[in-house]
């Protein structure tokens, strides 16, 4: 008895387990969401950060960023996001991977090229989706950009935003 109770208790919740979150979302920033007050950072992948610049098909640069935040903002359009733990970031976030109506928001965010496959994490998890978005031109990949975890370095080595964002490794 007792272990049909939890079969359907495991059911109605939607096979949330000890560890998992779910509920309402909200977008704190490109590839970090908020349930419940706590802070959740997409697992496998990197997005351009908010002060990030990429240049678009047409050369000229976007805050690409800012529109991962407001894509991923779109694409949850207040509907529950269910996400499994899979550990913490030295910045004390949740580490999961997460999910829209059974959607992975990292490959949702990475095939529509607002992402990257961070192999030195995902061991290549996302790559697939990442070629796709290449091939298709979606995304940052119809113009130039540089990849998050070296725009970041720029940065922490004292270069300007601007002058890390744009046109590092152009993308033909």
């Amino acid at each position: 008895m007792v272990l049909r109770a939890a079969s359907i208790l495991l059911l109605l919740t939607g096979g949330a387990i000890a560890g998992d979150l779910v509920g309402q979302a909200s977008v704190i920033e490109r590839d970090t969401l908020e349930i419940h007050g706590t802070r959740i950072r997409l697992w496998g992948i990197d997005a351009p950060e908010t002060s990030q610049l990429c240049r678009g098909e047409d050369n000229l640069p976007y805050r690409c960023g800012a529109k991962v935040a407001n894509e991923l903002d779109r694409f949850i359009a207040g509907r529950p996001v269910s996400c499994g733990s899979v550990g913490h970031d030295v910045y004390g976030r949740t580490v999961a991977t997460c999910s829209v109506g059974g959607v992975d928001l990292g490959d949702w965010l990475v095939r529509g090229g607002l992402a990257f496959d961070w192999p030195r994490y995902s061991k290549g998890e996302y790559d697939a989706a990442q070629r796709e978005a290449d091939h298709a031109w979606r995304g940052v990949w119809a113009g130039s950009y540089v990849v998050p975890w070296l725009y970041r370095t720029s940065v922490i080595a004292g270069g300007k935003p601007g002058d890390c964002s744009d046109n590092a490794n152009a993308h033909p």
